[in-house]
């Protein structure tokens, strides 16, 4: 089957042509500054050279129009019309409580996901544009919503709830909900065929380490907890995010800066984390270049980071009594043998030993602990394109969930 995936933000679109039957990627791209001066598409077939080319798109029609041009193109394309397409798959941002995972598009998940866009106001109306845009250029062609929430939605109650009166859930649906799940599922299932066991034999903790970060406990197959909350701000330390903070702080900034409350939240969204600790970059590989030149700052800073993801490992170690294995991805994650192993040297107390010539050497899918360690720790790629593209084949093969 062949699976366009979409995934719409308020001014780019990432997609990919995925042949689930074989897990080959036809072609990927991305459209660049949509609605704005200067927009470009880049698009890659398999095998070749990128082709970027600057053209106007003023809206998302015109870029998933692009989108169509180029899989189509006599030359570099990869399909010969859109009839080619079996389905296309959505990356939905915020499904709230409403779903519990991936569901086909209709008019009432439409309204349903309208519903839950003041849960992600930058994110739900760009990823329903695509759904709209998807249905007036590709009309007839299944598609299937895949929320970024669906996988969090095990957690329970203790899990999920904050320490505010309980009026604020009911009335608003104040609510720990999560990101990244596709994530998290893709590589806590990946993870577990690596292993060559079952999800459900395993408890799992899987560390999503890139610009954006978060950390869920997998236990038998269910996510228990996550670190992300209502929005993605809370949490772990990120590129500009801050994590967790004393709410206390947005008062105390706003009244001596005499700034409004939403600049409070810009600060916090785009110029804290690692970027606002160190003064230097949001981008990891910097830091650690100015920390191997000395630069202190860098140093304190990527310190701060691994303990706090330190801190989050063992906090979900001790919610599920027990771990089997961890599992690093995404650009950080994947990338720096660093800061695995700084995070990694407090794991010592679970019998964790890395095996440092493995953790800095390699390429995809590996194990980096050595063969005596109690507890696995994995460095497994994620693909959340994939993940989508099968959630997708399988809603319109009307196959079952595992």
């Amino acid at each position: 089957m062949k699976v366009l995936v979409i995934n719409c933000g308020s001014s780019s679109l990432k997609y990919q042509l995925i042949n689930t039957d074989t897990d080959e990627v036809f072609a990927k791209g991305l459209c660049e500054r949509i609605g704005i001066d200067g927009s470009q598409i880049v698009y890659q077939k398999e095998g070749c050279q990128k082709e970027k080319t600057l053209t106007p798109m003023p809206t998302h029609k015109e870029a998933i129009g692009l989108v169509l041009e180029y899989l189509m193109n006599e030359e570099t394309g990869v399909v010969k019309s859109l009839d080619e397409i079996d389905a296309i798959g959505h990356r939905i941002v915020h499904g709230g409580e409403k779903f519990t995972e991936s569901v086909l598009i209709t008019d009432e998940v439409i309204e349903a996901i309208e519903e839950c866009s003041e849960l992600a106001p930058l994110h739900n109306p760009a990823n329903l544009t695509g759904i709209r845009v998807c249905q007036m250029l590709m009309p007839g062609i299944p598609m299937v919503a895949v929320f970024d929430t669906a996988f969090h939605q095990t957690m329970p109650e203790k899990a999920y709830l904050y320490g505010i009166p309980y009026k604020y859930y009911e009335n608003y649906s104040i609510r720990r909900y999560g990101f990244h799940g596709t994530s998290h599922k893709y590589v806590s299932n990946h993870m577990a065929h690596f292993l060559k066991t079952r999800l459900k034999y395993l408890k799992v903790i899987v560390c999503h380490l890139g610009n954006g970060a978060s950390i869920s406990a997998i236990d038998h197959g269910k996510c228990i907890d996550t670190s992300m909350g209502m929005t993605p701000l809370e949490g772990l330390m990120m590129g500009t995010r801050s994590g967790d903070i004393d709410p206390a702080i947005l008062e105390y900034i706003q009244k001596k800066d005499n700034i409004t409350i939403e600049e409070v939240m810009d600060i916090l969204n785009k110029e804290s984390g690692v970027y606002g600790m160190s003064g230097i970059s949001s981008d990891f590989r910097d830091l650690t270049e100015a920390e191997e030149a000395g630069n202190q700052a860098a140093a304190r800073t990527l310190e701060a980071y691994a303990y706090r993801v330190a801190k989050y490992i063992g906090s979900y170690v001790a919610a599920m009594n027990g771990v089997d294995a961890i599992a690093f991805t995404a650009g950080v994650g994947e990338n720096s043998a660093v800061i695995r192993s700084e995070i990694c040297k407090y794991l010592g107390y679970l019998g964790l030993t890395i095996d440092e010539v493995t953790n800095h050497a390699g390429s995809g899918d590996r194990i980096i602990t050595t063969p005596d360690s109690r507890v696995r720790v994995c460095v497994i790629p994620t693909n959340e394109e994939l993940e989508i593209a099968r959630e997708t084949m399988r809603l319109v093969k009307g196959d079952k969930a595992e």
